[in-house]
Parts: structure tokens; sequence; C-alpha cells
């Protein structure tokens, strides 16, 4: 199998991409394609002495980096000898089965719908991504993709999640939940009220309402919302994470009666940040476009890129596009059929 990398995406590229691409042919035994500066990208493998066995590795060179401050749509004229670009004509010509990158989000989108197109029926690509949680990782879609939905698409969303839990994430018959503000079905506006009905209708296993003081126990195994409220749920849990971490932190080196009891829990402490340690997910897959598309998170580091190559990787095995194609002209064809 052979993994297209955009090698000059995310904060610590192009080494981290490259070390992280070393480790996944390794480790998995994935073929890799990087995309980026050829002379660049030689002289980063030479420096760090980082070792490619022979006929894993091949370079696709692209003289230019997207910035992240470039309007998305820029990637197709433009910006059309960037990295992530020739990234993506790359696998809309068959030169590798999956993408990785961990470049502009917004640019990502476009690559996904407008290079490498959209699965037929489909209304909006959208990403999902997997969130650490005691009860384990549970997948919230949209996360910012699609500011503004309508309800067929969420919908389709619950789709497409419901479909990469079970062939990715192994989940037998996954739940899935609409974000709210109360578990009732009568509760929210009318993107919620009708995303409600329609997703009763969807061939999953639909739970009803999820409010988003339950959603971090991860009480589910999947999460739709709209991308505007998907994107600033994500970020007040990361952003909690990271302050109630810190807070613990400061409050164990306080005096040297925490700092004994520290040394008691060190083991335990450990083992929950590695828990809620977003490099162990990989990154978040672009669901509904022809291919398998894989977005980093920005400051990846080797590790993370690793494990979003091995996402790719299984995404790609167990024939994610197929299944979800299937489920959504069934689901389409049933909507049409009631509307007849």
């Amino acid at each position: 199998m052979k993994i297209i990398l955009d090698a000059f995406g995310g904060d610590n590229a192009p080494k981290a991409a490259i070390e992280g691409a070393a480790l996944a042919v390794k480790e998995l035994g994935v073929q890799i394609v990087l995309v980026g500066d050829s002379e660049k990208i030689n002289a980063v493998i030479k420096e760090n002495n980082i070792v490619f066995p022979e006929n894993t590795m091949e370079i696709i060179d692209a003289p230019e980096v997207f910035d992240m401050h470039e309007e998305p749509t820029s990637l197709l004229k433009k910006n059309a000898n960037t990295s992530l670009a020739v990234a993506f004509k790359a696998l809309a010509g068959g030169q590798g089965d999956a993408i990785v990158s961990a470049g502009s989000t917004g640019a990502i989108v476009v690559g996904g719908t407008l290079i490498v197109k959209r699965i037929k029926g489909v209304k909006r690509p959208a990403l999902g991504s997997m969130i650490p949680a005691p009860k384990g990782s549970y997948m919230l879609m949209d996360m910012g993709a699609n500011a503004e939905c309508r309800p067929e698409m969420l919908a389709q969303f619950g789709v497409m999640s419901s479909v990469y839990l079970n062939r990715v994430m192994g989940r037998e018959n996954p739940s899935i939940a609409l974000l709210n503000i109360g578990t009732e079905d009568t509760k929210g506006g009318a993107l919620q009220l009708e995303s409600y009905k329609l997703l009763g209708k969807a061939p999953i296993n639909f739970v009803g309402n999820v409010e988003s003081r339950e959603m971090p126990k991860g009480v589910v195994d999947g999460v739709v919302t709209d991308g505007f409220t998907g994107n600033i749920a994500l970020k007040l849990i990361e952003g909690t994470s990271i302050t109630m971490f810190k807070l613990v932190k400061e409050k164990l080196y306080k005096n040297i009666f925490n700092m004994l009891a520290a040394l008691v829990i060190k083991k335990d402490l450990y083992e929950l940040k590695s828990m809620m340690d977003a490099t162990e997910v990989g990154g978040a897959p672009l669901l509904g476009v022809a291919k398998p598309v894989i977005k980093a998170h920005g400051n990846s580091n080797a590790v993370a890129f690793k494990n979003a190559i091995r996402q790719a990787k299984i995404f790609t095995e167990n024939d994610v596009i197929g299944a979800i194609s299937a489920d959504i002209a069934k689901f389409n064809a049933e909507a049409e059929n009631e509307q007849a």
C-alpha cells in the first residue's frame, strides 16, 4: 500500500513528517510518497540519518508550501504548485492509495472536495475526530469543515461516522447521537429537530440526543453536529484538558508534601496523560470524498504522523469508501421513496 504524505504540512515539517514516514514504513509495512521540495527532503533525511529501506519511499517534487493564512480555494490555482496541491493531484491521479497532511484544514477540505471529488450522493464531506474519553474514545463530526449545515447533511454525517467507527475503529453497531441542549426529541432549533427525524430513519444505531456535559464521558460512539458547533466543542474540550493538567501539575509542585504524593501516583498520572494524548489518535478523516484523506494535527510530531499513516492504511484496507458509498446510496434512495 502506498500512502502520499504532504511533507511540508504542519508546524514541525518537514522533519517530523519524514521521521513519521520512516517509522510507518518500519512498523506498518507501507510505502511512502513524500511530496515537497526534493532538495530539502533529501537534506533532512541525510542530516538526521533517517533510513528508508530500498523501494519503500519516493519523492514527488513540489517547490512551494501552502501558507496557513492563504484562502483555502487558492489551492486550485494560485497555490497549485504547493506540496499540498500536488499531493492531492497525485492521489486523484492514482499515484497513491491515501493522503495524509497536517496542513491547512480549509485547504484540505477544498483538495478533497474539488480535486479528489465527493462520493456520489454525499451532500458535503465532513471532518470527524476521535476524542479521548474515560469510557473510550468517541467520534465528533463535523468538527469544522461545514459551518452551516442542513438536516440532510447531519443525517449523512451520522451514516459516514457509523461506517468509519465500524470499519476503522472496530465498533460493532456503533451508537450515534445528535449534540443538543437536551435529551428530549423536542429540544433544539429547526436544524436539530429535523436532523433528529432524519437520523432516526438512517441505517445506523441512532440513540437520540446527547448533551455537551455527557459527551466527554464517552457515553456514545459518535456525536453528530454542524461544523461551527463541533469546532467550538472540540476546542473547548482541548482547552479544558490542557488547563486541568496544568492546574494539577501546579498543585503537585506546591510544596514538599504534595511532591512526595506526586511520586506515589506518578505512574497513574502518566497513564492518564497518555490516555488523553492526541498524538495516539493520529488525525481526523475527511469523510465523504472518493479516496482516503487524513488531516493530521497541525503540531504533529513523528509519532502522530506515523499514527495518521496507520489510520490511512486501515481506512484503505477496510474499504471505508465503498461502505460509505453503499450506505449513502441506500439512505438517499429511502429518503426519495418516502418523498414520492
